[in-house]
């Protein structure tokens, strides 16, 4: 009995190094990250860099500078103290990112848990228990005696990953965790970017109100000037009529635009983790805004790396393949050791005798016989998830790209829309001017003054929407290229190496 318990024991770690050898195989197929696009640029034609408009809050010149890294804190650059106040809160409080953070926490705990599946169990248990035996269904209804057992052992299970089954599912989950660590980043992008071109939108809207203010009081002084004119009787009471009727007109543009403040407000107010009503930010205005002067412009090879979505939608493609590892594992047999040592005994003093020794060995190997083709489907349907994936990750490539193709041709085109609009503004309001003080010599019909008047006004509210556009299409390239969280000390690292640092909590 001796030479059997050493002859099982010595067995126990020649299994395990078996096992090892052989777990050197995992099926399915290894995961390689999609190679970047071969695009010389984003556009098809090459950009032109705004011109500077004098005199104008967005009227910054600007350039294009390819291949220089984004700023970690990208916002800085627009210089103004109320918005790294609002972006710092935001970061702080907002529901959005803790819950992008607990949910990365989470699938970084399911990883290490997966992980300890290629490890041995071990258990152990004691127990002592007292039973009465009847023996009358033997005949003997006068029988009956007491019994006593004392147990204590300690069992170890093994799992032999011969085929690599745990291995991939261990993969699988630590991109996952990947995933989530990308989703991360992508809720503080898309954090900073909407309530930066919030904070500029709700700007624009309060210099609009501003200027429609100031029309509606020049206006005002025209009807006034026209009323006398009509009580002197040097004009006709169509022209007062007309006159009012612009007043009420510009006048009804003020409860929209302010509608829109508010709710740009509100915006604020709930990304910041603040409800609409409590306290109250720091108003923002285009003046206290500095439209950066290089717009940084990421080679088309390295917005693969540096667009969070996209990292996130390869690590979702590698968990993928992973899972297809799995489901070709699946159909192979299964290996198991297992062992125990304990003692039993009448009571817990006998447990210490070494005829209370008890122990045992085992292998075995399971193998489905027949399921009705459910793996085989399983394994299909793997494969079909590895395909779903990769177009996904091809689906969120075109959409980066498209963005940034957005961003830059907006910026062009707005940039030379608020030069257009800064002339046209001029132009209307020196004819406003002329057509004013002909209209108080007589020299032309008050249809020319209200022409003059409605043109005026239109370019003015034009130059305004102009300035907050080419603000707010900076902060869309910055979001569009990925926002430049990497520049925060090491490069970006692909999503392959990235997954496994994520399951470590790096």
């Amino acid at each position: 009995m001796k030479d059997r318990g050493k002859s099982a024991t010595r067995a126990i770690p020649i299994s395990v190094a078996v096992s090892v050898a052989l777990a050197g195989c995992a099926l399915g197929p290894n995961y390689h990250r999609p190679a970047a696009p071969k695009a010389a640029g984003y556009t098809a034609g090459p950009l032109r860099s705004p011109a500077a408009v004098p005199g104008l809050a967005g009227g910054a010149a600007q350039r294009f500078v390819s291949g220089r890294a984004i700023p970690a804190e990208w916002w800085r650059l627009f210089h103004s103290r109320s918005l790294d106040r609002l972006i710092k809160e935001a970061l702080v409080a907002n529901p959005d990112l803790k819950a992008a953070k607990a949910a990365l926490t989470q699938a970084r705990e399911l990883a290490l848990a997966e992980g300890a599946v290629l490890y041995p169990s071990v258990t152990g248990s004691l127990s002592d228990s007292r039973q009465k035996i009847n023996d009358a269904a033997a005949g003997n209804a006068n029988y009956s005696q007491y019994m006593s057992l004392a147990n204590a052992s300690i069992s170890v299970g093994y799992v032999l990953d011969v085929f690599g089954g745990q291995r991939r599912a261990i993969e699988a989950a630590t991109a996952q965790a990947a995933v989530k660590r990308y989703q991360v980043r992508a809720a503080y992008l898309s954090l900073t970017a909407n309530l930066a071109s919030a904070v500029i939108r709700e700007a624009g809207v309060a210099s609009q109100i501003k200027a429609t203010r100031a029309i509606l009081a020049a206006e005002r002084d025209q009807l006034v000037l026209i009323r006398r004119q009509f009580a002197l009787g040097a004009t006709a009471s169509d022209a007062v009529l007309a006159q009012e009727g612009i007043v009420a007109a510009t006048r009804a543009t003020l409860p929209p635009l302010q509608n829109q403040l508010a709710q740009l407000r509100h915006q604020v107010a709930a990304l910041t983790g603040r409800l609409p009503g409590e306290g109250k930010a720091e108003p923002v205005t285009l003046a206290d805004l500095t439209l950066p002067a290089d717009l940084p412009v990421s080679l088309p090879s390295q917005l693969v790396r540096q667009r969070p979505d996209i990292a996130a939608a390869a690590a979702n493609l590698h968990a993928a393949d992973a899972n297809l590892g799995v489901a070709i594992a699946n159909q192979f047999p299964h290996f198991t050791l297992s062992a125990g040592f304990g003692r039993n005994a009448s009571d817990i003093d006998g447990l210490i005798l070494p005829s209370a020794t008890v122990m045992n060995f085992g292998a075995g190997i399971t193998q489905t016989l027949f399921d009705a083709g459910q793996l085989h489907h399983r394994r299909k349907a793997a494969a079909a998830a590895v395909t779903e994936a990769a177009q996904q990750y091809r689906s969120t490539v075109l959409t980066a790209f498209r963005n940034v193709a957005d961003a830059l041709r907006a910026i062009e085109s707005d940039g030379a829309a608020l030069k257009d609009q800064a002339a046209a503004e001029n132009i209307a309001r020196k004819r406003l001017i002329l057509a004013r003080t002909q209209y108080r010599l007589g020299a032309v019909s008050y249809l020319a003054l209200l022409d003059a008047e409605r043109t005026y006004d239109q370019t003015r509210i034009g130059v305004v929407q102009a300035e907050a556009a080419r603000f707010t299409d900076t902060v869309a390239l910055f979001q569009a290229l990925g926002g430049g969280w990497w520049t925060h000390g090491a490069a970006p690292a692909t999503p392959a190496s990235d997954t496994h640092a994520s399951a470590k909590g790096e």
